[in-house]
């Protein structure tokens, strides 16, 4: 009797322990399902449709039409400026050829001088603030006479610039609308991810509210636009007249301007590109408060860090960017950063290649007081420099140490390629070198040497060599024997043209 009580009591227990282990696994698969099925909702695929958005958000772009007054015959073949009819090629002696030439005098476009006519143009832009606060591209209302908003609902209204960037290619506009207007927020486009759906709204082709969907392409993309080049590339398409509309993400918020577009045809081919908010909305808020951009300035001339640069300064790779030239009276100066110097970090944020650098600092505050890491002299240094503003019409003075005339005559030297001679006042003047420079000329370049290679050419003037001034051919000689010496690849040598400064890596190891 025992004996079966003891088994059912084991029996049970077995039981209850198989009931948990179960319970347990059933808990761990419900848990596992919930965090797939999050994973699932942040990948956000592909939505069944874009109408919803299209729908609530198209009511806050609007077209935009400019009027300018134009005049001049447009080119010798009547063809080159808008609104021109071209010249067909007709074959020598054809009548064709004099029929259409009496037809283009007769409209104004043949030898005389045509009259001055209004040339229209369009594009797209987005409300910001139901006050009548609108966005978009400094060429779309570049040298207009008149702008002209057209909203969604079809009421025009006449625009006033409130201020411009050329060099982001950013405007704004201000309209008085009789009642407030549908608007649409910024986002944040750093956190835009390649892959992501995007959807573009704009005018293209004059057609009215058009809208195209596409995902990100690729990030920071520099195409030669400016300065500050940082555009969003997509694949949503984007054809003339989508210029100042916006990009959206999935959330309904503008990552983007619609800025370019790469096309061998002129329409659109899946590369479109637009400026990201991040920057955008900086340069808004300060359009929109001053009525033009205020940025930082730090007085230096810049430069890439190539491989053979990185390896002249020993420095673990090539990264930063190399200081060419200071502002004897710029932030740089002060806080004693001086040529060849390369720029490591700029306020905490690390400056990876010369082209992120003037970003950072444009976008920084002017007035404040960072800390900027530079590689000196072999190993890192920090200093402090006080933001200065950028004075847009200022050219900076980055020149040499202030010394006139030439040096003493010696010996003409063939160094690494280089025909090298000292700067005498008869050379000076030949190559039109500036009298605040110093160093040693280069009278003829080898065409098979590195330097060619490397775009030295005759009456460019070598300043310094290794981080030291030289002012002889004989000292050019014994500093590239030196480096050579030390088992050094590349020697770093400071060259200037009409006063401007570059550092050029020559290889010494061949």
């Amino acid at each position: 009797m025992d004996l079966r009580v003891t088994r059912a009591r084991v029996q049970s227990a077995a039981a209850d322990d198989l009931h948990r282990r179960l319970f347990v696994l059933l808990v761990g698969l419900l848990l596992l399902a919930v965090m797939m099925g999050a994973q699932a909702a942040h990948a956000r695929g592909a939505p069944d449709s874009f109408a919803d958005l299209a729908e609530k958000l198209s009511p806050a772009v609007v077209n935009i039409s400019t009027t300018q007054i134009v005049s001049g015959s447009g080119g010798e073949d009547g063809g080159d400026e808008e609104g021109q009819v071209p010249m067909p090629q007709f074959p020598p002696g054809s009548p064709f050829e004099e029929l259409f030439k009496d037809f283009l005098e007769r409209q104004g476009q043949g030898q005389g001088k045509p009259e001055p006519r209004k040339v229209q143009s369009l594009g797209s832009g987005f409300v910001i603030d139901p006050s009548g606060v609108i966005v978009t591209n400094n060429h779309v209302i570049q040298d207009a006479e008149e702008i002209t908003v057209t909203l969604a609902d079809g009421t025009k209204l006449p625009a006033e610039l409130r201020g411009h960037d050329p060099k982001t290619d950013v405007a704004v506009l201000i309209v008085k609308p009789s009642k407030p207007l549908p608007f649409v927020n910024f986002g944040d486009s750093d956190k835009a991810r390649v892959g992501d759906w995007v959807l573009a709204i704009g005018n293209p082709f004059g057609l009215g509210g058009s809208v195209s969907a596409g995902i990100i392409s690729a990030r920071n993309r520099d195409i030669n636009a400016g300065p500050y080049d940082d555009f969003i590339q997509t694949d949503a398409a984007i054809n003339r007249g989508n210029s100042g509309g916006p990009l959206f993400d999935m959330d309904g918020n503008v990552i983007g301007i619609n800025t370019a577009i790469y096309s061998p045809s002129g329409g659109s081919v899946g590369i479109g590109f637009s400026i990201p908010s991040a920057l955008a909305q900086q340069v808004v808020a300060q359009l929109r408060e001053f009525g033009e951009t205020r940025r930082g300035w730090l007085g230096v001339r810049i430069q890439s860090v190539s491989d053979e640069i990185a390896e002249s300064l020993n420095l673990d790779k090539a990264r930063g960017a190399l200081v060419a030239g200071v502002d004897d009276k710029g932030p740089a100066a002060v806080a004693g950063i001086v040529a060849g110097d390369v720029i490591l970090t700029f306020d905490g944020k690390p400056v990876p290649d010369m082209r992120t650098l003037p970003r950072i600092v444009a976008e920084t505050k002017i007035g404040n007081t960072v800390p900027v890491v530079v590689w000196h002299d072999g190993k890192e240094k920090t200093v402090q420099v006080k933001v200065g503003q950028l004075d847009e019409t200022a050219i900076a003075d980055a020149s040499g140490s202030g010394h006139k005339g030439g040096a003493a005559p010696t010996k003409t030297q063939v160094v690494l390629g280089l025909t090298l001679s000292p700067l005498t006042d008869e050379l000076r003047g030949k190559n039109n070198v500036p009298d605040d420079v110093k160093g040693v000329v280069v009278t003829d370049v080898a065409e098979s040497s590195a330097a060619a290679e490397k775009g030295i050419r005759p009456g460019d003037v070598i300043v310094e060599v290794a981080q030291a001034k030289v002012e002889t051919p004989a000292q050019i000689a014994e500093k590239v024997k030196a480096e050579k010496d030390a088992g050094h690849k590349s020697v770093l040598f400071l060259v200037s043209r009409a006063g401007d400064l570059r550092f050029v890596a020559l290889r010494v190891d061949k």
